[in-house]
This record gives structure tokens, sequence and C-alpha cells, in this order.
């Protein structure tokens, strides 16, 4: 796989690179007037885009947002992303309302060496995420012609056989981006010679989501922890009753099918002893008081709704954290972004900087909740930009974007 190191080793000055970034930050407010409320996504794709434009490229940045059917949608207008890529870059970025149109082509001519440009989201063409391979080459065609050069630094697209991620690779010259190159080396330490004790953490919603890699880590961990919506079916199948609380009941046969074989293999599941449970899931845009109470796992009322992992499960998760050489994290422990049900993910978090392991946190609702709660992003070992690639990396399977960039 070539690197942007040897990209810029043979010389980029005048040359048109486009950069596949993942901008997919989330917007709050009307179109028109919206806000990013995690520009994460935005800071980790910096550095690359600087490097190119200080060797002197014109720089060509794609991502998508959102998901868009096909056509455009003012929601998912990466209008507000150009700004703020504009101030974190401290030069202008130029933005073409459309993706491989005329105002894309009358943008890119307009660049000069060192210029930046965000094209529209490449989503509102069907040839982005078609599932016919000539539709999607057609758009990579398109894109290719703005371009003479191609690097992928998406990550969180990396898991996708999309045009700008799968097919535009092999149409120009191509190398790693620098965040990609990182990415994949953090994923390559909780693979391969992995240090002693390993422990993953795994929250979300749907335990379906996550079964793919907790049955290729049942192999290569030590301890599981889990929590987040996706523990409740792993509480049924202890069989406990689980009130209100989410529940994939079509799932509990594979979940006690893995905590018998984590008992057989010597791996540790550790599940909560205690929830945090209310009437109902509590509004998110007022934050008001959701009336929270504690009750034992194993013991939980019907009508109540589990939220959050309690205090004393905060205490075990900590304490099975402590002596850990290597963490990978993906998932929260429950509703964090409402007050009464942080604490689990705030706990889960401090614990991992408080011990000494190599830390990955695993993008996504993690990332977004490590910086909603205040802590300081540098304190990780690593902070993912996809969590969807990560897992999928960690399940072993084959990422359609990095294999297009080894061609």
């Amino acid at each position: 796989m070539q690197t942007l190191d040897d990209l810029i080793a043979r010389g980029v000055a005048g040359r048109r690179v486009l950069v596949r970034a993942d901008l997919n930050v989330p917007l709050a407010g009307a179109p028109g007037e919206q806000t990013i409320t995690d520009d994460g996504r935005i800071r980790a794709a910096v550095p690359t885009i600087t490097r190119l434009a200080e060797a002197g490229a014109r720089v060509i940045v794609t991502s998508h947002l959102g998901r868009p059917k096909g056509e455009p949608d003012p929601r998912y207008s990466l209008a507000p992303v150009a700004v703020r890529l504009g101030e974190l870059l401290d030069r202008p970025v130029a933005f073409a309302g459309d993706t491989v149109g005329p105002a894309a082509r009358e943008t890119v001519d307009g660049l000069s060496d060192g210029g930046v440009a965000l094209l529209e989201n490449l989503r509102f063409n069907p040839g982005e995420t078609a599932k016919d391979d000539a539709e999607r080459g057609a758009f990579a065609d398109r894109l290719a012609e703005l371009a003479d050069l191609y690097v992928g630094d998406g990550f969180g697209a990396v898991h996708r056989r999309h045009a700008s991620v799968w097919d535009l690779p092999a149409r120009l010259p191509h190398a790693a981006g620098g965040l990609i190159a990182t990415e994949v080396g953090v994923l390559r330490r909780l693979t391969d010679d992995v240090e002693r004790p390993y422990a993953v953490v795994l929250g979300g919603a749907k335990v379906s989501d996550k079964l793919g890699v907790i049955d290729h880590l049942l192999e290569r961990a030590d301890r599981i922890l889990i929590g987040g919506g996706m523990v409740f079916t792993f509480l049924a199948a202890r069989g406990h009753s689980v009130g209100s609380s989410l529940l994939q009941e079509d799932q509990i046969p594979a979940v006690r099918e893995y905590l018998s074989r984590a008992e057989e293999r010597g791996v540790e599941f550790v599940l909560p002893v205690d929830v945090v449970v209310a009437e109902s899931f509590p509004d998110l845009e007022t934050k008001a008081p959701a009336n929270p109470e504690t009750v034992p796992a194993d013991a939980m009322p019907e009508g109540r709704m589990g939220l959050d992992i309690g205090p004393e499960s905060r205490k075990l998760y900590a304490s099975r954290l402590a002596d850990t050489a290597t963490v990978f994290w993906n998932g929260p422990m429950g509703v964090f972004e409402h007050p009464d049900f942080a604490d689990g993910t705030r706990a889960v978090a401090q614990a991992l900087l408080d011990g000494n392991a190599f830390t990955v946190v695993g993008g996504g609702d993690s990332a977004a909740a490590v910086r909603l709660l205040g802590f300081d992003e540098t304190a990780f070992g690593h902070i993912s930009t996809g969590g969807g690639a990560s897992l999928e990396y960690l399940e072993g399977k084959t990422l359609p974007g990095l294999a297009a960039l080894e061609d």
C-alpha cells in the first residue's frame, strides 16, 4: 500500500489530488442554519489535507454525510462542513454545490496550487452507493475526470463498496492518507501480538450489530465487558427479566452459545450487577429529569426500562479494566446524552484513563461520548473515526476501501 509520504515524494505540486475523507459529522438545526455538534472527524482529516496543500497540490476533498436517497437534500449538505474545514485549515475552502456537475468542474478549475475545495455530498448521486457495478463505475469515471491522483483517507467508509471508496482508486494512481495509515496501525495492535490482559468493552443498542465481532473476539480477548441496550439480551439469556428494556429475543440462542463458548475457553464475560432504570426513554432535547432508579440486574421490575449500568457495576467494570494492557471500547454503557444515564459511560472512560493500558476508543457514539462528557481526547491511546470499519476489521472481514488501496 503506497503512503502519503510516497505520493508527496514523487511530487504533487500543481496536480489535482482527490481526497476521499470522512466528514460525516452530526448536524443540528434547520437546513441553512445548521451547526456541527461534533467536529472530530473534520479535525481528523486536517493533517492529510494540510500536507498535500503545503506540498502544492490542488486538493479536492470529497465525503458523504448522512443517508440521503441518491438525490440532493438540504438536510445533508456539506456546506457547513466547508466552513468549519476552512477554519481548521486556516485557509479558504471553496465549496462546490454539486459533486460531478458544472459547479464541481468550475470549482476544481479555479483551484491554484495549494488550494482546497470541498465537493457536495457524494451520496446526492445514486451512483455512489449503487449495487449495480456499471452505475457505480460510471459515477467513479466522472469523479476521476476531476483529478490526477487519489488519496483514500476516509476510514469511516472503508467497509463500504461505494464508488468513491472501491471503484475510484482503480481509475487513478492512489495512496493511503495519513489517517488510514494510523487507523490500520492501531487495529493491528489489537489483532497481532496483542499485549495482555486484553479487554473489550462493547455497548450500543443492538446485540445483533456486535455478534460477529464477539464471535471473533472469543478467540482473542481475555475479557469482554457488555453494556448499553445490548446488555439486556445477555441478561435475558441468563434467565433474568428485563422489564421494558430493549430486547432482541431472536438473538437469545446465539448469546447463550457465546456465553457457553466463553466459559469453555476461559474468556470472562462481565455483565452488570445493577441497572439504572426509568419508566420511559428520556427526552434528549430538553434533558428533563427522568426520575431514575437503581435496581439489581437480576430483579428488574416490569414496566421499567434499563438505560445505564448502576453504581456497583461501574465499580466492577473499573476493577476489570484496572490491570489490563490493551483495551478496545466500542459503544456507550447507557444513554450518555442524558445526564441521568451518563455515569456508566463516564466510569468506563475514566477507568481507561486511570489505567496503564493501550486504549482504543472505537469511533461512533463512544468517541462522541468522550467529547460530550468533557474528557481530554489526547489522553486516550487512539480515538477511531470509524466504529463500523473497526468492528469489521476485528471480525476479520476484508474492507473494500483498504483492498482497493493495496492494488
